[in-house]
């Protein structure tokens, strides 16, 4: 192919692909995209070899940038590796490669995001300073996932730099922080977590911002900060009822029942999650006293949920709680909401139900389903209890994998030849896993 030739396809002028050729202009990203277009070949076709072009005359992060930005978007992790390893040699870099986290984070490219904030953590090890911390936060929003006890891990590991990020990022690491704990019933944390939060936003609820930094541009939280109060409140009557104080529970429940009377904003948005923290105490109204025996409470808990489709998968995994405790016939029931009985994902007026709380709950779900229908001598009883156990697997939910195990067991009698060997299955799988987590504590040792 002539230059001329190849100048028309590529769309690049002669002059600058002479320069070029000899060797006397650097590559620009854009024309590295042309030229492999004008070759026919993927546009990442030559980024490892552009990997040596960047540093191949003066650093330049006008190239660089661009550079790892397109190889976020086109998945070349590989080739970001490379030219952090080539950069970090130097401090002077880590605000730009912290900018560009931000920036792929913000584009949903989590996994090239995660890559330079673990360098610019690397580099900051020592420095305590703000931005490390906002690293370690934004890596355990990314590792956040099915598995619960990695997603622990990392919420142990980010626990510690809360106090160092802006306060405009504190309660919803706070929160983010109580999910992670809580989905592996780490309630005494989650107590210390909620507390935490409660002092947080009442502090900055009743008091101005600090004013030497009036002119700034600070970071909003997620939500109104009066959200962080009336939430403590809700995981603390969940803490509650975690222990079985149903008592106590219900005195967290009247506060935040009780907005209204001190909310300071008066819009849309305060009255629609005022109205959704009230509707939230009405059902855990029902379901304190439910278990703690009034089981006359359940026609009318039930009616109040029937039109509250986020709310009906929860209310039935206590309902059959409570029909296993107190030996309470609740077929009819089951019959009623048998559509909402499969794993789904529900949205609030807060958005969705954290994925790794409601894989907890299914999981439990189908156990204490499997509890209730070998009381009542159901064929399908063990089939429940192995499908939570499958589940359990899946999400890594150690305590629910023990119950699904010893339940399986202790009915063992009544499985049949292809549940055995499904229990056989999980097993082996369980022990590869727990043999995974020994090497893992080993190494870190």
């Amino acid at each position: 192919m002539t230059l001329s030739r190849f100048s028309e396809v590529s769309g690049m002028n002669t002059g600058t692909i002479s320069r070029i050729l000899h060797g006397n202009r650097p590559i620009s990203v854009s024309q590295l995209i042309a030229i492999s277009s004008g070759m026919g070949v993927a546009a990442d076709h030559f980024f490892a070899d552009y990997v040596e072009e960047c540093f191949a005359y003066s650093v330049s992060m006008r190239r660089i940038r661009p550079f790892i930005l397109l190889s976020a978007e086109l998945n070349r992790l590989d080739c970001i590796e490379q030219i952090l390893h080539r950069l970090l040699d130097d401090l002077d870099y880590a605000t730009e490669l912290f900018e560009m986290a931000e920036q792929l984070f913000e584009r949903n490219q989590r996994s090239s995001a995660a890559l330079l904030y673990k360098s610019v953590s690397e580099v900051e090890k020592y420095q305590h300073s703000e931005r490390l911390a906002m690293c370690q936060y934004r890596l355990f929003l990314i590792a956040q996932g099915e598995n619960l006890e990695e997603n622990l891990r990392t919420a142990i590991l980010f626990e510690p730099y809360v106090d160092r990020l802006d306060e405009g990022y504190q309660l919803d690491a706070l929160k983010h922080l109580i999910h992670s704990f809580g989905s592996v019933h780490k309630w005494n944390k989650v107590n210390e977590l909620a507390n935490k939060m409660l002092h947080l936003a009442q502090i900055q609820y009743e008091a101005p911002r600090n004013r030497k930094r009036k002119d700034q541009e600070l970071k909003r939280t997620e939500r109104p900060l009066y959200f962080y109060i009336l939430y403590s409140w809700l995981v603390q009557s969940t803490v509650y009822e975690e222990h079985r104080d149903y008592v106590r529970a219900l005195d967290f429940v009247k506060l935040y029942a009780d907005g209204q009377r001190w909310v300071k904003e008066d819009d849309e948005e305060s009255r629609r999650i005022l109205k959704q923290f009230e509707e939230w105490a009405v059902a855990n109204t029902y379901l304190y006293r439910l278990m703690s025996g009034e089981v006359d409470v359940i026609p009318d808990y039930v009616d109040y949920i029937e039109g509250r489709k986020d709310e009906i998968f929860i209310a039935l995994r206590y309902i059959v709680q409570a029909a296993n405790k107190f030996d309470v016939n609740i077929d009819h029931i089951l019959d009623r909401f048998s559509d909402h009985i499969p794993l789904r994902t529900y949205k609030t007026e807060f958005g969705e139900y954290n994925h790794a709380i409601m894989g907890e709950s299914y999981a439990q779900f189908l156990s204490d389903l499997g509890v209730y229908n070998l009381s009542k001598h159901r064929r399908n009883a063990i089939n429940l209890i192995l499908e939570g156990l499958h589940f359990s697997v899946k999400i890594n939910s150690d305590r629910n994998i023990i119950t699904c195990m010893t339940l399986f067991e202790q009915y063992r009698d009544q499985a049949d030849s292809v549940a055995t060997q499904k229990f056989k299955s999980l097993t082996s799988e369980v022990h590869r896993i727990n043999a995974e987590k020994m090497v893992v504590t080993s190494i870190s040792m």
